[in-house]
């Protein structure tokens, strides 16, 4: 198995690997490209964000800046919308559901690295994905840490850490985010 296939599997890779490396150069220069671009000049935007973000509905809207680590690890769902200077540490991959709202300074955080000290010396780590539903709507500056799931029609408050799944319907906020109340 290559480290690529590593990363892809959630398994433990090795960041060094000359093939994960090249994939982030790519997206680094992608990134350049699409953040030096006017949301006027339409046509130059919407390639540079198809060419970082392939897997994306053509309806979703990315507000830059904005930094991801591959962008292929990306999946934007129709009509969601990603405000400026939002983070995708997307290596164990992110997907964004339809119609969900994610505010200015967002973090989303997918790279898991050893607990044993030695280990964690090694340039290695894991991804684990997170997903988040359809109809939701994240505040500014919310953090989701590796693995969580967000249910559909959910909302996060701003500044909220979420480091667990937060069920469909519910309203969760505070660090860690906990449900409130629910919304159905």
């Amino acid at each position: 198995m290559t480290e690529l296939e590593k990363m892809l599997a959630g398994a433990m890779y090795d960041i060094t690997d000359p093939e994960v490396r090249r994939l982030s150069r790519e997206a680094r220069r992608k990134l350049e490209l699409l953040n030096a671009c006017s949301r006027l000049n339409t046509e130059r935007y919407e390639k540079a964000l198809t060419e970082l973000i392939p897997d994306r509905a053509p309806s979703s809207v990315l507000i830059t800046p904005f930094f991801c680590d591959f962008g292929f690890r990306i999946r934007l769902g129709e009509h969601a919308y990603i405000n400026a200077n939002c983070t995708f540490l997307d290596g164990g991959g992110i997907t964004v559901g339809a119609h969900t709202l994610i505010g200015p300074d967002c973090k989303f955080y997918t790279p898991i690295h050893p607990m044993d000290p030695i280990e964690r010396r090694k340039p290695i780590e894991r991804g684990a994905t997170i997903e988040i539903g359809e109809d939701c709507w994240l505040g500014g500056g919310v953090v989701v840490c590796p693995g969580v799931r967000i249910g559909d029609r959910c909302i996060i408050g701003a500044g909220s850490v979420v480091t667990r799944d937060i069920p469909a319907d519910s309203l969760a906020a505070g660090n860690p985010a906990v449900v409130k109340r629910r919304l159905r």
